[in-house]
């Protein structure tokens, strides 16, 4: 079953309805779900899909020349192997078709960087036959660092040549959320917050059996599917990988100021510096600043990936114990306990989607511009939200515990918060997912604050 990226496919399906050359380079981490996005996108359409490897150029030339050939063109019959990359990609032209010659090159990286030339020879063509004819080539790569720097720089032989660049990201909640159909809401939550949005991940878990069974089987113990994949997923993109694990398990453990980082793993502030940078364009970790403020000082740094948030708190703290076959043991005594509070963030962002999609439907009261999170030195909002000229604000709690929200809560909301200009209007959101108690619904009426519970998000998911 393929879920979500529909707009991604969209965009796709409407390049390839156009006449002329079309080069798209589609990229993102590894696990995202590129290929089967890709062969999605083929469906139905004559193609050539060339995934690329690890080997030798010689070897990659044969067997890229082996998948050219293969689509029946003339020169199959007498040779193999074509002579040389150029000869090779002006065969594209050749492919016997009535429709667009679609051409897929997965893990392209691998191709370039074996042979720089490549690129180059493609720049060549694509500027001598390929934009002018009835051409789709997809570029397509996990190595997001070569891909933006050696594909897309300003100074690479195809700058200023692609007809689309789509950096995949990980599914939002309201397309994973498919993963889980026989799941409470509850379930289906903390399932993302586990895993976040990766649909590797997402697959691995079943949801005809209890989340506990789900974790315990597919993450806690030896030799299961996601047992190693966070520190995998490090070591394929980055060296010191000890260094890296110490940060990561800083930050998952709550620290998230950089003097904070600093002091639980002793690096010099300096190096510090270059290692988180490594860590955000890897896509683990962002620095987040209070949404009012373009830049600022109080700048925290946070798991981007829901998946390394879960693995650095519950999983590689106790890799000796879960080596021993404790999984059954570290659930009981160390994730269950935690679990509603780990789940908190992960039910803000799902908030903050829910209100970006009515956002986007106009069916907020004013149009937002900028959505996100606001603290200062004394109070912290879960979500704000502002219009251009910042006459209205939008400001959102957010309670995912197994409680109602109550009117102490929504009290210490109202609060919290008053904006510089003075005549801006205040809209009071409280989102909670155990309900809210009689007296607080009555406070909500009464004042006009809107209530989102738990139907409420549930009816949003099944639009």
């Amino acid at each position: 079953m393929f879920i979500g990226r529909q707009e991604e496919l969209n965009t796709l399906n409407a390049l390839y309805q156009e006449k002329g050359g079309q080069l798209v380079v589609l990229y993102g981490r590894r696990r995202i779900g590129k290929t089967e996005l890709l062969r999605q996108f083929c469906k139905g359409k004559p193609h050539i899909f060339y995934s690329a490897r690890e080997i030798a150029d010689a070897e990659q030339l044969a067997a890229f020349s082996g998948a050219l050939l293969a689509s029946g063109m003339e020169a199959a019959q007498y040779l193999h192997t074509f002579s040389d990359w150029h000869t090779a990609f002006s065969a594209i032209s050749s492919i016997p078709t009535q429709q667009k010659r679609l051409i897929v090159l997965d893990e392209f990286p691998y191709m370039a960087q074996t042979n720089r030339s490549i690129l180059s020879t493609l720049q060549q063509l694509w500027d001598s036959q390929f934009k002018d004819q009835d051409v789709m080539l997809i570029l397509c790569g996990s190595s997001m660092s070569f891909i933006e720097e050696q594909l897309l720089g300003s100074t690479t032989p195809l700058f200023g040549r692609t007809s689309a660049i789509i950096k995949l990201l990980p599914l939002s909640f309201s397309d994973a959320s498919r993963f889980f159909e026989r799941y409470s809401l509850r379930d289906t939550i903390a399932s993302y917050a586990i895993l976040g949005g990766i649909p590797h991940y997402l697959k691995q878990f079943d949801d005809g059996q209890p989340l506990r069974a789900n974790i315990e089987q597919r993450i806690l113990q030896r030799f299961s599917p996601l047992y190693n994949e966070a520190e995998f997923m490090l070591k394929q993109s980055l060296r010191e990988v000890a260094t890296y694990n110490s940060i990561i398990q800083a930050v998952a453990s709550g620290r998230t100021k950089l003097n904070e980082i600093h002091e639980a793993t002793h690096l010099e502030k300096s190096k510090l510096s270059a290692y988180l940078h490594n860590l955000i364009e890897l896509g683990v970790l962002y620095r987040e600043v209070p949404i009012t403020e373009e830049r600022s000082q109080r700048g925290l740094y946070r798991l981007k990936d829901e998946f390394f948030r879960f693995y650095y708190a519950f999983v590689f703290p106790y890799l000796s114990e879960l080596e021993q076959g404790s999984g059954p043991i570290i659930w009981e005594t160390v994730i269950q306990p935690q679990l509603s509070s780990f789940i908190a963030p992960t039910f803000e962002n799902i908030c903050t989607e829910y209100l970006r999609s009515l956002n986007r439907s106009g069916a907020l009261p004013v149009a937002l511009t900028k959505i996100g999170r606001w603290w200062d030195a004394h109070h912290e909002i879960d979500i704000l939200g502002f219009d251009a000229q910042r006459t209205h604000y939008i400001v959102g709690e957010c309670k995912g515990q197994v409680s109602a929200m109550n009117t102490h809560d929504i009290q210490h909301t109202v609060a919290s918060f008053s904006p510089k200009e003075k005549e801006a209007r205040l809209h009071h959101w409280f989102f909670s997912l155990s309900g809210f108690t009689p007296q607080a619904v009555e406070m909500a009426k009464t004042e006009g604050y809107t209530l989102v519970d738990s139907k409420a998000i549930n009816a949003w998911l099944q639009r």
